[in-house]
């Protein structure tokens, strides 16, 4: 397994690593003893990256993950998220970025992983109306009293992560980031570059689409992807017609999409960690794989063009899920 450094903390992760998110949620009806043997087996293959949020399930992916980590705490780095607040019987979420809020919320993500420090704690969303300085203030306090090991951001824009690391040091910064959504290569991945600061690429595999073995035309009642702008309509035809070119180059190598498609990100830069979602072992291994496929310049040329920023159809949110998003 590839290992890269996490920020300037001295740790280091695998990369891939893991995003548990759709073990509780989003992605269809959670599954407690598949989603278990899927962590097993990531720690089989060497992943030791782990991220969650205490929004996930509404605490099940905290809950659940402390439940799997019991014993096995020396042998993973755990990234979890504070700021999206939501309730069990309401759609509407807010943004919370209040010095009160974030202790409180480290302190209950601390119950529910049942650690007494989280490695990585990041901002999930940016609430403007809070200063930033009181936001990152109170994330420095955690680090101080030993709750939390080292700070991360999520969404941001490369402005914040500068005014955010004057006050007191990033780690990571935490944004989609893959062959449809390249909006970090406009300034933020030179940003993490210059400041030393590790970017940890989400939806790496486009919400599965780039794997090409989803049927977005057949996802059940519920999945985040049916109100999904790029899965709809003349967009999703749009979308379909660059998965034909992904697939010719994965073919050529003998590799599957979803491989290629990790290899181009892993690619960027030495500072990129992607983190896939996965919950069968089998898709646990191919990701894996991905690091040992070196592309070509002139594959990563025809992938670069083939996923021009212009070719990919419809927003990656639907109206309603940018709040607190600062670039689009």
């Amino acid at each position: 397994m590839l290992r890269r450094s996490l920020g300037r903390t001295g740790l280091t992760v695998s990369v891939p690593g893991l995003g548990c998110m759709g073990m509780s949620e989003f992605y269809g009806p959670a599954d407690e003893a598949a989603s278990r043997d899927a962590l097993a087996g990531a720690l089989d293959l060497g992943y030791d990256f782990l991220d969650t949020a205490d929004t996930y399930g509404l605490g099940h992916n905290e809950t659940l993950l402390g439940r799997f980590l019991a014993g096995r705490r020396d042998r993973v780095v755990v990234a979890t998220k504070f700021g999206i607040v939501r309730r069990a019987d309401s759609a509407e979420r807010r943004i919370d970025n209040t010095a009160a809020y974030i202790a409180s919320a480290c302190d209950a993500s601390l119950r529910r992983l049942g650690l007494d420090t989280i490695d990585l704690y990041y901002c999930h969303r940016r609430n403007p109306e809070t200063p930033l300085a009181e936001t990152v203030g109170a994330m420095a306090r955690l680090v101080e009293q030993g709750k939390v090991r080292a700070l991360g951001l999520s969404e941001v824009s490369p402005e914040t992560l500068r005014a955010a690391h004057a006050i007191h040091p990033i780690a990571a910064v935490q944004s989609e980031y893959s062959l449809w959504s390249r909006g970090p290569e406009d300034g933020m991945l030179e940003t993490c570059r210059e400041l030393g600061v590790t970017f940890v690429a989400y939806s790496p595999l486009g919400r599965g689409f780039l794997t090409g073995a989803i049927d977005p035309d057949r996802l059940a009642a519920g999945d985040f992807r049916t109100g999904n702008p790029r899965f709809q309509g003349e967009a999703l035809a749009q979308n379909r017609r660059l998965l034909t070119g992904l697939g010719g180059i994965a073919e050529r190598r003998g590799a599957t999409p979803a491989q290629v498609a990790l290899a181009w990100l892993i690619s960027r830069a030495p500072d990129v960690v992607p983190i896939p979602g996965a919950r069968r072992r089998a898709r646990l291994a191919e990701n894996a794989a991905a690091v040992d496929l070196v592309l070509t310049p002139g594959e990563i040329a025809e992938l670069d063009a083939l996923f021009s920023p212009g070719a990919v159809a419809g927003a990656r949110y639907a109206e309603g899920g940018t709040a607190g998003i600062e670039v689009l």
